[in-house]
């Protein structure tokens, strides 16, 4: 099983290893070498998220109908090429934004929307998958390999970037992007081989099909399950909404240069680690759920370290919320986790795992819109860039109480009480989705 929680772990690492230069080094340089509009950069960015319904149903599609034999491997590969592709191909489109404006976006949406494409393909697949290897007591361990995997692909990804880019030219940017690419494709590549059993032309245990309105009633007909959904959408708006304004803000404020902000990411990432891996070690001594509240309130902390850092230019402060905000979404992180497996039934891991991935890159989109569209009126407004940002990280403070007081409502064991008739709750779901 060691080898099987290592090969879901690179796989995690491959698709995340391609968001740090497109979400964090390429934002920043769109935004401050290159002067493009914060607003068109969220755009970008958020274009991958617009796929994010379809997690839903490919999860739901996957669990019933396998394709060559596998459920979960055919998506998760297609899903890896299109996220190499898109990050090899996005400085590219970067450039060109400022030579042709209107060709730029055309190959933009193109580029991250092949990023997004494959990011929901892959991502759904292999924690459903993750999901199904593990068993149900082997679910934390396995989530919490994979995460730790990430995270530390993630710090070394930003730390690789932040060193090929001491000195900051077109040329080195493309080869830094390119190099990512390859290594995740290396990785992702291994982390596929013999992972997946092959299973029958299709699964009977799963006869009954789904439209979108029988999926909506399912995930609509349990009140908890309502409000775990917007819990996780107002949480992780909040505190990924972040991800294409940090390293801009971290220029702008107070002039940090590409490989000093690049590795912003690198700090943000081992406090991550370091709190997760402390959350998962006191699991069973502190509640799954007052851990969530824990890093809520953290959250709420470290942007408003992130605010006064500017109004008294103080770097120091600056780097405080950073090391805060790593350390609150990490120790979300796994709450959250453990709480989103203790909200999937074992008869439609695939959807549920899909429709806790649709909250998420709602959340990316929702936070990354927010993000530009806030900091370029607000800019406009008051001829101010800094004021932009802050007023960005004031709204994500109050989200997070926001998903906080939605949070004393959810109710894990009323949840599984719900939900111990799967069967029957499956088929009111049919009957209504018919009616």
């Amino acid at each position: 099983m060691f080898i099987k929680r290592f090969q879901l772990g690179l796989l995690h690492v491959a698709v995340a290893m391609t968001l740090v230069p497109i979400n964090s080094t390429l934002n920043r340089v769109m935004i401050k070498e290159l002067s493009v509009s914060a607003t068109l950069v969220a755009i970008m960015a958020s274009l991958p998220y617009l796929f994010s319904p379809i997690q839903v149903a490919i999860g739901s599609f996957s669990d019933r109908y396998p394709v060559w034999g596998y459920r979960r491997s055919p998506y998760i590969f297609l899903g890896l090429i299109l996220c190499v592709t898109g990050v090899i191909v996005s400085p590219y489109v970067a450039f060109l934004l400022v030579q042709n404006r209107g060709l730029g976006i055309f190959l933009g949406i193109l580029a991250f929307g092949a990023w997004g494409m494959g990011y929901n393909l892959a991502s759904v697949s292999y924690l459903s998958l993750a999901t199904e290897i593990s068993g149900e007591e082997g679910r934390s361990k396995t989530i919490a390999t994979m995460f730790i995997m990430m995270i530390i692909g993630i710090i070394l990804t930003s730390i690789t970037l932040g060193n090929m880019l001491e000195v900051y030219n077109e040329a080195i940017l493309i080869q830094a992007f390119r190099v990512v690419g390859l290594i995740a494709l290396v990785m992702g590549l291994a982390g596929l081989f013999r992972l997946e059993e092959k299973k029958s032309a299709k699964d009977e245990s799963a006869e009954i099909g789904f439209n979108w309105k029988q999926i909506y009633t399912m995930l609509t007909g349990n009140k908890q399950v309502t409000r775990f959904f917007w819990y996780l959408t107002l949480l992780l708006t909040a505190i990924l909404g972040q991800d294409i304004l940090l390293e801009p803000y971290g220029a702008q404020a107070f002039g940090l240069a590409v490989n000093a902000t690049t590795k912003i990411t690198a700090i943000w990432g081992v406090c991550f680690l370091i709190s997760m891996s402390i959350g998962a070690a006191v699991e069973k001594k502190i509640p799954k759920m007052t851990q969530a509240k824990i890093g809520g309130w953290a959250g709420i902390g470290a942007f408003s370290l992130i605010v006064i850092s500017s109004l008294i230019l103080n770097l120091s402060v600056f780097y405080s919320g950073v090391i805060l905000l790593g350390l609150a979404t990490g120790i979300s992180t796994v709450s959250n986790l453990s709480l989103m497996l203790d909200m999937t039934t074992t008869g439609n891991v695939g959807m549920f795992i899909g429709a806790w991935g649709m909250a998420n890159a709602i959340s990316r989109l929702a936070g990354n819109m927010l993000s530009g569209i806030v900091r370029d009126t607000v800019t406009v407004l008051t001829k101010n860039e800094v004021a932009g940002y802050s007023i960005v990280f004031f709204i994500e403070i109050l989200m997070l109480i926001s998903s906080l007081l939605i949070l004393r409502n959810v109710n894990i064991d009323l949840f599984k009480k719900q939900s111990e008739d799967n069967l029957s709750f499956i088929e009111r779901a049919a009957i209504a989705g018919e009616g």
